[in-house]
């Protein structure tokens, strides 16, 4: 397929920047790992992925047929550091973004040891294969905004703040923080290899059918024509569209790459407060979005979540220009449409680049 063309100037991504970039990314299978895999494609990069099997069928990697589009696919796990470092050295990139992940809260609690490998231990795989490499020049690793030591306080966490987390899967992924800090302080600042740390809030947008995650659950509940069970409906989360922190995680690395050091750090990429909603509010919108949908609260105790979280995003908007575009109800609206196209049969590559497109035109526009 021939390389496609849009604007991004505006957006503070500079598509001169990506086109002939050579980017290696970890988790391209996934939610959202496809959709950067596919915006990088977009602004003319040469995709090399390194992931697992897609982890859910459906699944947005073959929905949108991003197979066709990439320089290359490894299907391999992020534990296996050998063949790791094998691809990342034939890739030979400059760029590279680290997604692969076991993502899940709940199913931390069934695998904690698998967890930590995948989570620690392969994040200090990419990072080791990563410094072997010659051209290297800048990495992103996507950790999560459950790396905090969550004190249920009703203000939102800034970078600064302690990392902890009570489940297996937060406790690993403010490891993975620790990791990434080691390897920045104790080889690759001295590389000229610049390594930052990004958490997002509660992604949410289309081709994402993961278990026990709200919206997934949603869509799997109105297909089996079957009341949604939420497990706690009154927790808050910083929701957002998949697309608003992939384009932050872009510029960063633009600036990693053209300006340096300075930025090689944690970075918050979450909405404004006003997105910051209980899980119920979430469940009751897409309920009266579609005709018979329904939800109620689960019966049984449940493993513990943290009830509370917010994002503090200061930092994004003064130093690296970035800012939320669309509101949640936009962001739920595009979902929706995402899935009604696909269960209508239409081309998933074709909507989420014009979603994209549509993102642009909003920042075009403000």
């Amino acid at each position: 397929m021939g390389k496609r063309s849009s604007t991004m100037e505006k957006l503070g991504i500079d598509r001169a920047f990506w086109s002939g970039k050579r980017v290696f990314l970890t988790g391209h299978t996934g939610f959202k790992g496809g959709w950067l895999a596919l915006w990088l494609y977009d602004m003319g990069a040469e995709v090399f992925g390194y992931a697992l099997q897609p982890p859910t069928s459906p699944n947005f990697y073959g929905a949108a047929n991003l197979d066709s589009v990439l320089a290359a696919s490894t299907l391999a796990d992020i534990r296996d550091a050998p063949t790791l470092a094998g691809a990342l050295a034939d890739a030979r990139p400059e760029v590279v973004f680290h997604l692969a992940a076991q993502p899940l809260v709940r199913q931390s609690y069934l695998d904690p040891v698998d967890t930590f490998a995948t989570n620690v231990l392969g994040t200090a795989n990419l990072l080791e294969a990563a410094r072997h490499t010659p051209g290297v020049k800048a990495i992103v690793n996507v950790t999560s905004d459950k790396c905090y030591d969550n004190r249920e306080w009703i203000w939102p966490y800034r970078e600064n703040d302690g990392l902890g987390g009570h489940d297996p899967y937060s406790s690993s992924k403010a490891c993975a923080e620790l990791v990434t800090t080691a390897y920045r302080r104790s080889f690759l600042h001295t590389m000229g290899i610049r390594l930052a740390s990004v958490r997002a809030g509660n992604v949410i947008g289309g081709g994402d059918w993961a278990a026990d995650r709200l919206v997934p659950d949603f869509f799997r509940a109105v297909l089996a024509n079957e009341t949604l069970v939420i497990r706690s409906p009154d927790a808050t989360r910083p929701w957002q569209h998949v697309i608003e922190p992939v384009a932050g995680y872009l510029m960063l690395a633009e600036k990693l790459v053209d300006v340096g050091e300075s930025y090689a750090e944690a970075w918050n990429f979450g909405p404004d407060d006003a997105d910051t909603r209980p899980v119920r509010w979430i469940a009751d919108y897409l309920c009266r979005r579609i005709s018979g949908a329904s939800w109620q609260p689960a019966a049984e105790p449940q493993p513990h979540e943290a009830h509370t979280l917010k994002l503090d995003n200061s930092k994004v908007k003064a130093r690296l220009g970035w800012r939320p575009k669309w509101n949640l109800d936009q962001a739920l609206d595009l979902t929706l449409a995402w899935h009604h196209a696909w269960t209508n049969g239409g081309s998933m590559m074709e909507l989420t680049l014009s979603q994209i497109a549509a993102y642009d035109a909003a920042v075009r526009a403000s």
